[in-house]
């Protein structure tokens, strides 16, 4: 960090505010109970024996129990899941320090390095962005020009698809495959029908193509004999094109698919426990005009 960005940050109200708060006492007593907890004489055995493989899946499911916690709308519950994931960060962090990587104040260095990095029109001299899109094309730039610099550096051959895991959920994997694609084929990187645009054109013609092609293969997996069997992988590539399309249509539409699929299936949970306690409670007198579900 150069000295005008430190004196910029030191400046900062908001900045100062963050250095008041007595975070950093917390901090040090939490580092310190995972150092007893991973020491090899008088630690915890389970906590001795994990290693980034096995503590990995437990990061996915903290992840998972904030957002079920912002959802919810239960700040207590919230913090104490935010908790748990700080751990899991300080946890991978030990694991690290312990075969001589990094260490949790690296991991801290580098995420305030890359905020002030990605962040130009407030830690440095460039014009503030004139509306969320042109922040996230900013955005997309410097990472870009990070991933670039990561691949150099790796002599490695460039890939446009960096930096999207294979872990991820699949339709949030494939709404960043899709974004990628997107910008792919705006720049001619691209095979034209696999990213998606604003505007009409041939790939948006492909997207109507291959919504119109998953709605006639529904047809026909409709109107096949009971009991038969269909070939495993037509069906695994049908399932996967149509997906893919609708994710497509999700991006063309600014919807996370991720969140509109979560958001029916609460619906429709909703309902069923909705219509689950209204079968457990005493019928009305009239049921017939209610719409009793044994009458249905």
């Amino acid at each position: 960090m150069s000295r005008r960005q430190q004196e910029r940050i030191a400046w900062s109200p908001v900045y100062t505010r963050a250095m008041s708060t007595p975070a950093a006492p917390a901090i040090t007593s939490l580092l310190e109970i995972m150092a007893r907890l991973r020491d090899p004489e008088g630690g915890c055995p389970w906590d001795l024996e994990q290693d980034f493989s096995s503590i990995s899946p437990h990061t996915i499911e903290e992840a998972y129990e904030v957002d079920e916690a912002i959802a919810s709308g239960d700040l207590e519950s919230l913090r104490d899941e935010l908790g748990d994931l700080l751990f899991q960060v300080v946890f991978q962090s030990r694991i690290a320090e312990e075969l001589g990587a990094f260490d949790f104040e690296g991991v801290v260095e580098a995420i305030v390095s890359k905020l002030i990095r990605r962040h130009p029109h407030i830690f440095a001299n460039a014009a503030t962005p004139g509306s969320i899109g042109e922040q996230a094309r900013s955005w997309e730039l410097i990472k870009d020009a990070e991933r670039k610099a990561a691949e150099d550096s790796r002599g490695g051959r460039p890939d446009p698809f960096a930096g999207i895991p294979r872990s991820l959920p699949a339709l949030a994997r494939s709404a960043k495959v899709a974004s990628r694609l997107a910008r792919l084929e705006l720049a001619g990187q691209a095979p034209v029908g696999e990213g998606t645009s604003r505007s009409p054109s041939p790939g948006s013609i492909d997207l109507r193509t291959q919504l119109s092609d998953a709605h006639a293969a529904v047809d026909a997996a409709l109107l096949r004999e009971p009991g038969s069997v269909s070939e495993r992988p037509d069906s695994l590539r049908l399932v996967g094109e149509g997906l893919r399309a609708w994710v497509r249509l999700s991006r063309e539409l600014g919807v996370d698919p991720e969140q509109a699929l979560r958001g029916v299936d609460d619906e429709t949970i909703a309902r069923v426990c909705e219509a689950g306690d209204a079968l457990d409670r005493p019928p009305p007198a009239n049921r017939h005009q209610v719409g009793n579900f044994e009458d249905r």
